[in-house]
């Protein structure tokens, strides 16, 4: 099985795109993130047509996770337990955002995962951040202690770069978000919940990225970060066979701004 992801930033605007990447590289299932649409605006049929079941959530023009699979797609879930939620209005009640979705495929329990950016260290929303983090950790815990032998995924847009040679220059983004030590610790706390990032082994850096901004030049500069991961859990980790960042896909006319990164997966 092939397991892929990719924040597309905003599915309406890289559709023709995304179905045929998804066409060229024979992918079984593909989380989505940031797709930027409402679950009535998310364009299904060109999926369907491709043979792929879709579940989505998004809510407003902001956020949304989506999985495609064409192999399957069972027990979809909206969000984890004791996942938080955000409100930017003083004395409003935090509302849940669309930024995690589970579903079962061939027998893979798949996360789409769109950790909140955080904005800036001492921001409200950075706090917001690591409570969201945190509270993934304790659910995915859960997951294992319930069922240590379970094949999870938990994939998508991190917004984390968990050490110095994950971004172009340390220098230039000392005192921001994505290279906090509190973000770091985070990060390395789902990893020591038993969560093995699986594509690193095959694609070893420094120097290699997943997002680059669209300003500056940064893509032909080289000048990116390694943002977005593909977790398992142990059971899953070991059927891993390879790994790649597409870093193809960041290229041409209106490309999103990150690369899908995807894994195969050998047969149970």
């Amino acid at each position: 099985m092939r397991l892929a992801t990719w924040n597309v930033n905003s599915i309406r605007t890289r559709l023709d795109r995304v179905v045929d990447w998804l066409a060229r590289a024979d992918v079984d299932v593909l989380a989505m993130q940031e797709t930027k649409c409402t679950d009535n605006q998310f364009p299904t049929l060109p999926f369907l047509e491709l043979g792929y079941e879709v579940a989505h959530v998004g809510f407003n023009q902001w956020n949304g996770v989506a999985i495609a699979s064409r192999v399957g797609l069972h027990d979809v879930r909206v969000g984890f337990d004791g996942q938080p939620g955000w409100s930017a209005k003083p004395g409003a009640d935090p509302a849940p955002e669309a930024r995690a979705l589970g579903a079962t495929c061939a027998g893979v329990r798949v996360w789409s995962l769109y950790v909140p950016n955080g904005r800036a260290v001492g921001d409200p929303h950075y706090a917001y951040k690591l409570d969201w983090l945190a509270a993934l950790r304790d659910a995915a815990a859960g997951w294992l202690r319930d069922d240590p032998a379970a094949q999870i995924a938990l994939v998508g847009d991190w917004n984390i770069a968990p050490t110095d040679d994950d971004v172009w220059s340390p220098e230039f983004f000392a005192g921001a978000t994505h290279v906090s030590e509190p973000e770091r610790r985070a990060f390395q706390a789902i990893l020591d919940a038993q969560f093995t990032d699986v594509v690193r082994p095959f694609t070893p850096g420094p120097g290699v990225y997943t997002y680059w901004d669209y300003t500056q030049l940064r893509f032909p500069k080289r000048q990116g970060m390694r943002i977005d991961f593909i977790l398992a859990s142990p059971a899953l980790a070991g059927r891993v066979s390879a790994a790649e960042i597409v870093r193809e896909e960041r290229k041409g006319k209106a490309p999103s701004d990150h690369a899908p990164v995807l894994v195969d997966l050998r047969d149970d």
